[in-house]
């Protein structure tokens, strides 16, 4: 009895994990010519701003007006260009059952896993001068800042550069080069803060994003991917940065 409840179980586990992240749902979306070229005017005009706000929100002084209130319009401005741009799809995953379910478990997972694999970086990391200072000069925004602020700033960014480069770029692309383009420019907007730890951050964790968004042809799994890996990294991360940014006049 108990053999045969376990069998079922397990077999009932196994269908409904997810097909490899090189799966790619069978669902597709089409969109009209007047969509196409409206969505493409929206995202270059506003990888602009966007990419100009970041790199001005990373010059001001920690937990200052000025550094909350250009994060915020960060936030917004990749948001209301994501939305603004044209139809968003929330996208789905496909267990090995074939069925299609919404993406919350499985982003989760890989969220939590994607800290995971920083950590460890970041141990490395603290031995190497240059990327030493490049991190403690971004946590220290964590480390000083008021908690709840800090928090929902790095939230409302992350869910913003999902509409706008997980959602309204990567659709005007062309599919095959979608993840490596959208990938490029994401990491060229991060340049605008001069930190190549940011820079390396967005490449790895945009090639990421970007394949989920592939696999599942919506937002839902980068964005819950973003946000949980975003968490962890602004509680966790700063510690072991902290001798860093005292040390940084």
């Amino acid at each position: 009895m108990g053999s045969a409840w376990w069998r079922r179980t397990r077999a009932q586990v196994e269908a409904r994990l997810p097909m490899p992240i090189t799966h790619v749902v069978p669902v597709q979306h089409t969109e009209t010519a007047p969509v196409v070229r409206r969505r493409r005017r929206v995202v270059a005009g506003v990888s602009l701003l966007g990419t100009g706000l970041l790199g001005l929100s990373l010059s001001t002084k920690p937990n200052s007006k000025e550094f909350y209130g250009l994060t915020a319009a960060v936030a917004a401005t990749w948001t209301a260009g994501g939305l603004l741009s044209g139809p968003l799809h929330l996208g789905w995953i496909q267990g090995r059952d074939q069925h299609l379910r919404r993406p919350v478990l499985t982003p989760v997972a890989t969220g939590v896993g994607a800290f995971g694999f920083f950590y460890g970086c970041a141990l490395v990391a603290r031995s190497i001068p240059v990327l030493d200072r490049a991190i403690g000069k971004v946590l220290v925004f964590a480390e000083e800042g008021s908690g709840p602020l800090v928090v929902a700033t790095t939230l409302a960014n992350g869910l913003g550069e999902e509409v706008f480069f997980r959602g309204a770029m990567y659709a005007t692309l062309d599919a095959d080069r979608a993840v490596a383009a959208s990938t490029a420019v994401y990491t060229l907007a991060t340049a605008s803060t001069r930190n190549p730890a940011l820079m390396l951050a967005a490449a790895v964790m945009g090639t990421l994003f970007g394949l989920q968004r592939r696999a599942s042809g919506g937002l839902q799994a980068p964005v819950i991917t973003h946000l949980t890996w975003s968490t962890l990294m602004v509680r966790y991360l700063p510690p072991l940065f902290r001798h860093a940014h005292q040390e940084t006049p």
